[in-house]
């Protein structure tokens, strides 16, 4: 076997876990926290849980919140000229995958300097970034944990990829608690993400023993509790959640996407579109168009979502995208594209925009327009 590398922070896992914040960021040699959140935060109740954790160490702050859903790249200059003006030493964050994504683009610039436009792709960070601490208040975008970053390029209306080990968190703090706030839409669409990102690490062609250890689990835990947690709104079954997507989040990190998260992040920059949420239309379509080129593995994922495995694995793959589209439809969200996108002509500039993301590089079957326009037609 080659030497592989698996890349993760450092994790406080657990209840309460939050009001280790201070003391990390005091470790990390904080004197002035450049504190990232977003509007929807501010209103939770939890920004004023911080920041009476951060007074109790005597740190200074700036609190920025000026962060869209789907960050927007002026967000980030904005950000990162707060930064330097304040003489700020620590990023910490706390929310989704908008505060975060927009936190790693603002150290990256404060650090690099230059747009955020010149780090788009795999490996073109030179510096190091400042220190980060990141807690997620969902579970589901990994960005806690990761090596991606995705902010929105406004003038080509594009949703860029950064990727670089740089970019993963020095420490996340992942409270379970965060999520008892959290709407029935935001936790589904949070629990979705994940599983489309256990999924396509889990048929990454550099996938490896470790992330797919994780990738397998993740699946489990989501189809299991997701119904549970929406049902009872229980704590035991929402940290089951957040270990799902603290796992998701350790494979594709280190593993990949794909052409799901590729399309997504296209229709994401074009139109907005909240992107959990996207996956429950495309994800079925692209299992079908992978199966081709791994049908073991996509087997295996119908043996998770099945619960049983049939007589052939074809079958088993066969039934347990069948038995998916049904388990997102009982969920509510859309299940056809037609439903999110509402002009058909489009979709060829859209595909042309996804193959040109690097979530396409680590797809096991080799991604052409012609092929992104077969899945977005099945999913019409």
């Amino acid at each position: 076997m080659s030497v592989l590398k698996f890349s993760i922070p450092e994790i406080f896992f657990g209840r309460e876990s939050l009001k280790y914040s201070s003391v990390c960021a005091k470790r990390l040699g904080a004197e002035k926290i450049f504190f990232v959140t977003d509007p929807g935060l501010e209103q939770s109740g939890w920004i004023d849980v911080l920041f009476d954790i951060f007074e109790d160490e005597n740190l200074e702050w700036v609190h920025y919140s000026n962060v869209a859903s789907n960050p927007r790249d002026w967000q980030i200059h904005e950000g990162a000229d707060l930064y330097l003006d304040e003489g700020c030493d620590v990023v910490v964050a706390l929310g989704g995958g908008s505060p975060m994504d927009a936190a790693k683009g603002i150290a990256l610039v404060a650090s690099n300097g230059g747009r955020v436009q010149d780090y788009e792709g795999a490996n073109r960070i030179q510096r190091p970034l400042p220190p980060m601490i990141f807690m997620p208040s969902t579970a589901g975008s990994g960005s806690d944990v990761s090596q991606f970053a995705i902010v929105t390029d406004v003038e080509r209306r594009v949703k860029m990829s950064i990727i670089s080990r740089t970019l993963v968190p020095n420490i996340s703090i992942i409270d379970p608690i965060l999520l008892t706030t959290k709407s029935r839409e935001l936790i589904i669409s949070s629990a979705i993400d994940a599983f489309a990102h256990a999924v396509e690490s889990y048929l990454s062609p550099i996938a490896f023993s470790i992330t797919e250890i994780h990738s397998l689990k993740a699946m489990e835990l989501i189809m299991k509790y997701l119904p549970r947690a929406l049902q009872s709104n229980d704590l035991d079954d929402l940290e089951q959640l957040s270990i799902a997507g603290t796992s998701a989040a350790m494979a594709f990190s280190n593993a990949g996407l794909g052409v799901d998260h590729a399309l997504a992040h296209s229709l994401g920059g074009m139109l907005d579109v909240v992107h959990g949420l996207i996956h429950p239309v495309l994800l079925p379509h692209v299992l079908r168009y992978n199966m081709v080129v791994c049908l073991d593995k996509v087997a295996d994922i119908g043996r998770i979502v099945l619960g049983r495995s049939l007589g052939t694995p074809e079958a088993t793959a066969k039934a347990g995208i069948e038995k998916l589209e049904a388990y997102f439809h009982s969920l509510g969200v859309a299940t056809r594209l037609r439903d999110i996108v509402s002009d058909r002509v489009n979709l060829s500039q859209i595909c042309e925009m996804a193959i040109q993301d690097s979530c396409v590089l680590s797809n096991p079957r080799v991604a052409t327009v012609e092929g992104l326009m077969q899945i977005c037609e099945a999913a019409w």
